[in-house]
């Protein structure tokens, strides 16, 4: 059930669910209305998929209820970042996708496009750049994905994009190797130019941890600055923040 839901600057909503759950549940709903109304067309749908907690909640959301729901064969499955492991680690994104989600439903395996976390990351990134343009249709010479979800840190990072590495928002490239700025690890993600050249950027975000930083996006605090979710601001589609009350606790 939504408690609000309220029109923002540069076309960017927000909506507060009372729990981590509702949020998941709804979003699964409309999530699969995308889809279906692709199909209607036939189609090819393009989601960018994310990791974290509240992604796993809508994960078993959708393998519990819309396996059936949709001609999954007609969507393609991308990942907005990689930790640099095989998919069998427990930190992969991919392999939570696909113990929870992927795994359950029928798709060809060809329509599921994974950062291989394994191989070395700068010739990763250079051939899921590859792999994207590939599968991917164009707008201002950019792929232009269908959906985008992300996540956002408690330090206000999207994808695999730190405060410490804010030039991966305007970098030319499709996607890059990086580096956690605490712990070192490497990682893989797309760009700050791919992520604004969606049609639709969903944020799913949870926990009071995160409220000060929403606090800051969304009533215009000096800080917002410093937090690369606030650069994400889609070219030509549409921006949608999805929180549960502890998140949204200082705008509803």
């Amino acid at each position: 059930m939504t408690v609000c839901i309220v029109s923002c600057e540069m076309d960017r909503l927000y909506k507060i669910y009372p729990t981590p759950e509702s949020l998941a549940e709804a979003f699964a709903g409309d999530m699969v209305n995308m889809i279906k109304e692709s199909e209607k067309k036939r189609s090819v749908f393009t989601v960018v998929l994310s990791g974290g907690n509240t992604p796993r909640l809508l994960f078993s959301v959708l393998a519990g209820k819309y396996i059936k729901s949709v001609d999954w064969s007609l969507v393609h499955f991308f990942w907005g970042d990689e930790r640099c492991v095989p998919p069998e680690d427990p930190e992969s994104n991919y392999g939570v996708a696909f113990q929870f989600f992927l795994s359950k439903i029928e798709i060809p395996g060809k329509n599921i496009h994974r950062i291989r976390g394994e191989d070395e990351p700068e010739r990763e990134a250079v051939r899921y750049s590859e792999e994207i343009t590939a599968f991917v249709r164009t707008k201002n010479n950019y792929p232009a994905f269908d959906l985008i979800i992300l996540g956002m840190g408690d330090d206000g990072h999207t994808a695999s994009i730190f405060p410490r590495n804010m030039e991966l928002l305007d970098s030319d490239d499709i996607c890059k190797a990086t580096v956690h700025p605490v712990t070192g690890q490497r990682r893989i993600t797309i760009t700050g130019k791919v992520i604004n050249n969606s049609d639709l950027v969903i944020f799913l975000v949870t926990g009071q941890n995160k409220a000060k930083i929403i606090d800051s996006i969304f009533n215009k605090r000096a800080d917002l600055v410093t937090f690369p979710a606030s650069f994400i601001v889609p070219l030509h589609g549409k921006e949608i923040w999805l929180l549960d009350k502890q998140a949204g606790k200082y705008i509803g």
